[in-house]
């Protein structure tokens, strides 16, 4: 399970935690402008636009977790068990497999009313990469600077939702967990008046009672709310270092710790968590085993370029002794 969100200071920030319970071999990858996109039913694209990201490396290709355009644009994949459908091959749109997706509309979108254009003749069809990694249930949020949309598959088609609270999880799908947040409407991060009666005096007894109620479980839709709270109430200086720090202490509000959810017998993880400012093309990144945030930036790499450029991650923690 996972959760994305889009968070905006003087700049703007998108980013993810991976919740998982085995690893890909992920690398933090930079697909520049003239590496060969070969889609399996809609052609090549040797010009596009570059972007970076998380993904896995498999026969050359990358297989985008998330990723940002260098003109911002940015793109997330979230596991959307039991809800995502998607449809046969189509004769009157573009058909694009699910793990296309990320590249098909960041190599050639600038805005989310770009990407919008595009998703109006796409047909996410039922195809998987190979053997070794099968088709899997996916839904998306998309987000530029001004916007956030969430793109989700179904029976009839891609449905596609105005995000207003920049926040994604899993599933239910996107209508239930923006209903679902009407169950919450009483939080408040202020100082809480008593409502229960007039005809008692009750009075806080603790700072942060106003959010008695926000749940602390890692279901995905506890995690929306979660999430959603402590972004939209965030508030942190507007420079890098402030607003790269509070979007990881953002993402650590519902990050898994290993142990406290188990699938199939294995233990899942917040494998890493993730914060691209799409302003600069700055990737910043942690992992389970490593606190320190790393650093790639979209522009460290030749762009003109028809080579991808991969940087594995750092797994060993970072610590910094001071009188060792």
């Amino acid at each position: 399970m996972c959760t994305a969100i889009s968070f905006l200071t003087k700049q703007h920030y998108f980013g993810r935690n991976l919740d998982l319970e085995y690893h890909y071999n992920e690398t933090v990858t930079i697909t520049p402008r003239h590496f060969r996109l070969s889609f399996r039913y809609a052609g090549e694209l040797n010009n596009h636009y570059a972007y970076i990201g998380m993904a896995t490396i498999e026969a050359a290709y990358p297989l985008y977790y998330d990723a940002t355009n260098e003109f911002g644009l940015s793109m997330a994949g979230l596991n959307f068990p039991h809800f995502a459908k998607y449809q046969p091959l189509s004769d009157n749109k573009t058909n694009i497999a699910p793990f296309e997706f990320i590249p098909w509309i960041l190599s050639q979108c600038k805005t989310v009313s770009d990407a919008e254009r595009i998703l109006s003749t796409t047909n996410l069809t039922d195809i998987c990469f190979s053997e070794k990694y099968p088709q899997t249930p996916l839904h998306w949020i998309i987000c530029d600077r001004y916007r956030s949309v969430v793109v989700e598959p179904t029976a009839t088609g891609l449905e596609i939702h105005e995000n207003p609270v920049g926040v994604l999880t899993n599933s239910p799908g996107f209508t239930f967990q923006m209903y679902n947040l009407a169950n919450y409407l009483n939080l408040t991060p202020q100082w809480p008046q008593n409502r229960f009666s007039n005809n008692i005096n009750l009075e806080p007894y603790s700072a942060g009672m106003g959010a008695l109620g926000l749940p602390g479980d890692l279901s995905s839709a506890s995690r929306f709310v979660r999430a959603a709270f402590t972004k939209l109430n965030s508030v942190c200086d507007q420079d890098e270092n402030s607003s790269v720090s509070q979007f990881f202490h953002i993402l650590d509000s519902v990050a898994q710790q290993r142990g406290c959810v188990q699938v199939n017998g294995k233990l899942e993880k917040t494998v890493y968590s993730s914060c691209c400012n799409t302003n600069t093309g700055i990737y910043y990144y942690t992992t389970y085993e490593n606190r320190q945030i790393t650093a790639v930036c979209l522009y460290g790499a030749e762009l003109n370029s028809n080579q991808i450029v991969a940087y594995p991650l750092r797994y060993t923690q970072q610590i910094v002794s001071e009188n060792d």
